[in-house]
């Protein structure tokens, strides 16, 4: 059948409709109605500044992914306004040459197998056997080694991503280098942030961290682990990424717990338990057996500035977006946790 009526219409129509489409995005994924557009100028020393413009670099792989997928290109892709960030003015010592960010899952029914596949490796503790981490592995040590030393590149990651980037990072200071490193909502899940019972959660984590003490304990022949200097705990130690999560996101609220109960461990006198348990995890233990082998927690993190979100959120999808790091109103508690 011919479209007589549509070859009648002038030429300009065509692109009232792809404008038309566009404005129907996902308001998300535009940068002039989602993104940090009131940062001007850019204060690099700024640590608000430099958390958002890693959040919105994030963001920005998202919606790469989108008009990928979507066929969005030229004028009317939306991902190119993320990264060459409009407002070049800048105080302080300028930003880094580059920035190597990983997405998390896009919930689009086109990367629906691939990202479960991702998950299920993160959930088995097999996230290193991933070609997006192989394949980000490779990318960031060429780019630290034509960047010039570790002080021209960043990392960051959202979600799955944060574990692909917090890795990276671990792998790159087993190499004798550490980069900056800003992890948005890692995956750290436990049910036990979600307990309102401050004694409770208490109890339950002390519990949990004799349990998981004790089966590294048996998984060591029945010894006590002794630290070495190739120990993966002591050589991170050093290494202080910066980690952001919100305490009503049930996927990485753990992270919480994770640092407050090593310090009260430590209060109590029982700091050999805590940094026992804090290195291990139950899940790991149980895998280290099964494989006969060592088999590092993906969480494992002796160090950090922690961030946590204290603004209310409307829902999951709040809590665990990225969209929430660069929000001018940002109520949070920052606190340096590292390991001595």
């Amino acid at each position: 059948m011919q479209d007589v009526a549509s070859t009648s219409k002038p030429t300009s129509q065509r692109d009232l409709r792809k404008i038309f489409e566009r404005s129907m995005a996902s308001e998300e994924g535009n940068f002039y109605l989602s993104g940090p557009s009131y940062l001007t100028p850019i204060d690099w020393n700024n640590s608000h500044h430099r958390k958002s413009i890693a959040a919105s670099l994030v963001q920005g792989v998202y919606t790469l992914e989108c008009d990928r997928k979507q066929n969005r290109q030229g004028p009317q892709a939306l991902a190119p306004a993320w990264f060459p960030y409009p407002y070049p003015n800048y105080i302080g010592q300028g930003p880094p040459r580059y920035v190597i960010a990983f997405r998390g899952a896009t919930n689009k029914s086109a990367n629906r197998t691939q990202d479960y596949k991702l998950n299920l490796q993160f959930i088995v503790n097999n996230l290193e056997k991933s070609r997006r981490f192989q394949a980000g592995m490779e990318a960031v040590t060429n780019i630290v080694h034509e960047a010039n030393g570790p002080g021209n590149a960043w990392l960051a990651g959202h979600s799955t991503g944060s574990s692909i980037a917090l890795l990276i990072g671990r792998n790159m200071v087993k190499m004798g280098i550490h980069l900056d490193t800003y992890l948005f909502n890692p995956p750290f899940a436990s049910p036990i942030e979600l307990i309102k019972n401050d004694k409770l959660k208490h109890g339950l984590r002390l519990a949990k961290s004799v349990l998981t003490a004790g089966l590294a304990i048996a998984a060591n022949g029945g010894h006590w682990p002794t630290p070495h200097e190739n120990d993966p705990f002591i050589m991170l130690s050093r290494w202080i990424p910066y980690l952001f999560v919100n305490p009503t996101d049930p996927i990485c609220s753990e992270y919480v717990g994770y640092f407050e109960q090593r310090e009260k461990m430590e209060k109590m006198g029982a700091g050999k338990i805590g940094k026992i348990s804090t290195q291990h995890s139950i899940g790991s233990s149980i895998v280290s057996s099964a494989r006969g082998k060592d088999s590092e927690p993906i969480h494992l993190l002796p160090s950090a500035y922690l961030t946590i979100n204290l603004s209310p959120s409307e829902g999951f999808k709040e809590a665990h977006g990225i969209h929430q790091w660069w929000k001018p109103n940002l109520q949070f508690n920052y606190k340096l946790y590292q390991h001595k």
